[in-house]
């Protein structure tokens, strides 16, 4: 392993180790405080089509962000995975209950029988999720890269934005050529615009 995959590792073995701490009151709290901001965020009150992710482990939990975006008639995609060429394809989903299978990782995913596509155009914003991210909008996720795929493919106009606890926040993440930025981070105490 490289020097910068090493500092990557040490980075994302850090702050999930942080993450693990948070007691289930924290957690809910944080994440409903970030919940407040996306909603008045206008680049998400504007968006028809959002996409969104149901996460991994202990990062900000998007259920109620899913259902409260569905209340405001937005269009929810998310990413359903494929393994084998670490791509994915966006569904369109009406129902967190009913739509959703286990996928890869049994992380729940849209049941392809039953959601549509969303082509990639479509999305005026995208909620990119991540373990590590700094004020440039250097983000690390868990290393398999899948969204360092898809961000490239997704219209320049679209916003690429994070939610994040204020611990997630580094001073500097290291970055290789196939790393993507996102424009915008959202945690519990700012919003933080890619400098």
């Amino acid at each position: 392993m490289d020097e910068l995959q090493e500092n990557k590792h040490e980075i994302r073995s850090q702050i999930l180790e942080i993450l693990k701490g948070f007691s289930e009151e924290t957690h809910s709290a944080k994440t409903r405080a970030i919940e407040q901001r996306l909603f008045t965020f206008a680049n998400f009150l504007e968006a028809a089509i959002a996409l969104l992710y149901i996460p991994i482990g202990r990062q900000v939990s998007t259920r109620a962000i899913i259902e409260r975006a569905l209340k405001y008639d937005k269009i929810v995609a998310l990413p359903a995975f494929k393994p084998g060429d670490f791509n994915m394809t966006l569904y369109k989903v009406d129902s967190l209950a009913s739509d959703l299978v286990d996928g890869p990782r049994k992380i729940p995913q849209p049941d392809p029988a039953r959601c549509k596509v969303i082509p990639l155009q479509r999305i005026d914003i995208a909620i990119v999720p991540g373990i590590a991210f700094d004020t440039k909008g250097g983000r690390i996720g868990t290393g398999r890269g899948y969204y360092d795929r898809l961000i490239p493919k997704l219209p320049a106009t679209t916003r690429k934005v994070s939610i994040a606890f204020e611990e997630q926040i580094v001073p500097q993440v290291p970055m290789e050529a196939h790393d993507r930025y996102v424009d915008i981070i959202i945690t519990e105490k700012r919003i933080i615009y890619k400098i």
